[in-house]
């Protein structure tokens, strides 16, 4: 072979720069993307390690108090940028995406003394209720489907206080004047207060467990705090019950007699459904705890003599509803009294073993009582 032309040797001094070229653009590449891959490792390191330490106590033991204004109309990220200011909270901007990640609402305006070892949680508690959050030293429960002499009892027993103290303050006309003013949207005057309404404030105590930061609450909170949960309850229902038309007192008496005849969540809307039916037809409802409670007295038997009680609350001696709730009733039979179940049923009974049975003529509800009870 010749000597290589001049245009070789170029030509293999380019391919040769090239491949040098190359060689080096690779590792540039490499050491661009690794240190990259590093930087974006300790971002992610650092922005996850930021937002764990953002999420913590600015001072877990802390106990300074520190008053908080919460102007009226305050939107989370306002919020979030007093508490911020205030030392409340570490970082603002991670408090507001944790509210909205945990679809948190209903912050409330006004003046906290909030403490720099508080958690979010227990911030938005405490924004949410209008109160600052503490543990509670006081838990009282009342059960369903209770008369008012059974949650002063029940009150009383968890308490420090009498039974007679409890039910006086129930059945106090000037605190039930008071109870009116305040909750005029819920216990309407006419209508708890009419002639033959026994006890005012029956069926207005919903049935849960209360926490209190006091050892010794009021009487008058505790009671207070029961009637605002049930209108909290019944504010979720206000469209549906105006489009019933009924009026909150019907709502909580048709709710009480389902709460007291309905040993299972199940048959609530059945048992609705037969009162609902019975009503529209003109029937009466001939319910047994409404004799049981014009009575007076728990009875677990009832006999003939006990259904002719002249009394206003006797379903078997009046049409419609009673003058009022015979009892609370937990959000179930409310439901069910707002959405009773289709059915066509005018009867049902119930057996020894808890059992309904439905019916949709007097015949059918005779011959089930023939078989069921008469045995």
């Amino acid at each position: 072979m010749g000597k290589k032309s001049k245009w070789d040797e170029e030509r293999q001094r380019l391919l040769e720069q090239k491949y040098k070229e190359a060689v080096i653009i690779r590792r540039i590449v490499f050491v661009t993307a690794s240190v990259l891959f590093i930087l974006l490792a300790g971002i992610l390191t650092g922005g996850y390690l930021y937002v764990r330490n953002a999420l913590l106590p600015v001072d877990p033991d802390s106990k300074e108090t520190i008053e908080v204004e919460i102007p009226y109309g305050s939107n989370v990220s306002t919020i979030a940028t007093i508490l911020e200011k205030n030392r409340i909270i570490k970082d603002g901007t991670i408090f507001k995406y944790y509210v909205k990640l945990n679809n948190e609402s209903g912050f409330q305006a006004g003046t906290y003394d909030l403490i720099p070892s508080m958690t979010f949680k227990e911030i938005i508690a405490s924004l949410k209720t209008g109160r600052v959050y503490q543990e509670p030293k006081l838990k009282i429960t009342i059960r369903e489907g209770l008369k008012l002499e059974e949650i002063a009892k029940e009150i009383a027993e968890q308490t420090t206080y009498s039974y007679e103290e409890v039910l006086a303050k129930l059945e106090d006309p000037n605190y039930i004047e008071k109870l009116i003013e305040r909750f005029p949207q819920l216990l309407n005057e006419e209508e708890i207060l009419a002639e033959n309404v026994k006890k005012p404030l029956e069926g207005y105590l919903y049935p849960a467990t209360y926490e209190f930061v006091e050892e010794k609450p009021s009487l008058e909170n505790i009671i207070e705090t029961a009637i605002s949960q049930t209108k909290k309850v019944l504010d979720q229902y206000s469209t549906v019950i105006e489009n019933k038309k009924m009026t909150i007192h019907e709502l909580l008496t048709l709710a009480s007699l389902i709460e007291k005849e309905a040993p299972k969540g199940e048959d609530r809307e059945k048992i609705s459904s037969v009162f609902h039916n019975r009503m529209e037809k003109g029937m009466m409802l001939q319910t047994d705890p409404t004799v049981i409670y014009a009575l007076g007295e728990h009875k677990s038997k009832l006999y003939f003599s006990d259904y002719e009680i002249d009394d206003p609350y006797n379903t078997y001696k009046i049409y419609g509803l009673p003058p009022g709730p015979i009892a609370n009733s937990g959000k179930e039979s409310i439901e069910a009294a707002l959405y009773p179940a289709p059915t066509n049923y005018y009867y049902f009974l119930a057996t020894e073993d808890g059992e309904i049975i439905y019916s949709e003529t007097f015949e059918e509800h005779n011959e089930n009582y023939r078989k069921h009870i008469a045995k």
